[in-house]
């Protein structure tokens, strides 16, 4: 469920508060793959804390970007994926990437 919170007019402004910072990108390039569960994620990402990817999550949830599904087992299993709306920002990493891997090679 999204979190009715106020945000900026600017639309610019509007993504980088959804989804700015280094680790709410990485998780949605992560989770663009499939499904992931939390300690596979943290292990995945290098130098995120075990807070920050908690904060992250949640606040990512909140958003309606990503869904966390809670399996009925023993132990407990959960996992993250994306959301229809956090799937609507593939065009946008997609973009990124290529800039990303056209600055690496020399061509912008």
């Amino acid at each position: 469920m999204r979190e009715k919170k106020e945000l900026p007019a600017c639309p610019v402004a509007a993504i980088v508060e959804l989804i700015g910072g280094k680790w709410k990108l990485l998780i949605i390039r992560n989770l663009m793959m499939r499904p992931w569960r939390f300690n596979e994620l943290l292990k995945n990402l290098d130098g995120c804390s075990q807070r920050m990817l908690t904060d992250s999550l949640r606040t990512m949830e909140a958003a309606g970007l990503i869904t966390r599904t809670v399996f009925p087992e023993v132990p407990p299993r959960v996992e993250y994926a994306l959301s229809d709306l956090g799937k609507s920002l593939r065009p946008i990493l997609g973009a990124m990437e290529k800039w990303g891997t056209d600055y690496k090679s020399g061509r912008v």
